[in-house]
């Protein structure tokens, strides 16, 4: 898919798979709006940008999506940059480890504001001008913890399910308007993810976010409305639709234990 000339709204940029995509999409020849909360992060990567690709225009906003009306709120700030955005790489994103009658329902609330509430409403406020105009990307980035419950990682899990099955319907519903709708569902991959839970698990085979940016964006050419970044992280999401549910959460509890 040609992306040149177009604009690009990227959440969770200031690391890992956010900041791939923004590397990648560079290359490519499409302006950024990358968004986070690290201000200072995100203006090291936006001078690294244009120093490589100095044509483009790289905008940067710093913002808690976590936050309940941040979504329309973002959308307003990127209005006055006077940006229109062709594709939207809903990334943002947070998991909490550990059993759910430990966890701080605060922190869980933000959780899902962030990786459901916000995306949808970072949706709503873009994909219909992209209807609108005939064309356009979404990714959302779910996750393969989205085919299973996640023991260990229950509203993580639930979170990312809900991006899936969010995503596919979507991509169902914009057939024949021009735009793309894609859930990308990385397995563990190297980025801050582990270390903002406090926990190390999931340490073997895990991809780079390099591996997981070039699977999505070869999947902008195909027709499905999901990837699976890697072989592995492919066989075990497939493995789990013919798992008996009762086998299926005992084998993620213990695969998503600490080490």
């Amino acid at each position: 898919m040609d992306l040149k000339n177009k604009t690009a709204l990227i959440t969770g940029a200031s690391g890992g798979i956010g900041e791939e995509f923004a590397v990648q999409l560079a290359e490519r020849g499409v302006n950024l709006v990358l968004v986070a909360r690290r201000a200072e992060k995100l203006a090291e990567l936006r001078a690294t940008l244009t120093g490589r690709h100095p044509a483009l225009t790289v905008d940067v906003v710093a913002a808690d999506l976590a936050v309940p009306g941040s979504g329309p709120e973002l959308a307003s700030k990127v209005s006055e940059l006077g940006a229109t955005i062709d594709i939207l790489v809903n990334n943002a994103g947070i998991g909490l480890h550990g059993k759910f009658v430990g966890q701080d329902a605060a922190a869980n609330s933000a959780q899902i504001q962030l990786n459901c509430g916000t995306l949808v409403d970072l949706t709503a406020c873009y994909l219909p001008a992209m209807t609108t105009a005939g064309h356009g990307v979404v990714i959302n980035v779910a996750s393969t913890a989205a085919f299973q419950p996640t023991p260990g990682m229950a509203v993580y899990g639930a979170t990312k399910a809900f991006v899936l099955s969010f995503s596919e319907a979507l991509w169902q519903e914009c057939k024949g308007t021009g735009v793309k709708v894609l859930a990308l569902c990385p397995g563990a991959t190297e980025t801050e993810f582990f270390a903002r839970t406090g926990e190390e698990f999931l340490t073997d085979g895990r991809q780079t976010p390099k591996q997981v940016v070039d699977t999505a964006l070869a999947a902008l050419d195909k027709s499905s409305p999901t990837v699976v970044s890697g072989w592995r992280n492919t066989l075990l999401a497939n493995g789990y639709r013919i798992t008996p549910r009762r086998l299926m959460v005992q084998i993620s509890e213990q695969l998503l234990k600490s080490n």
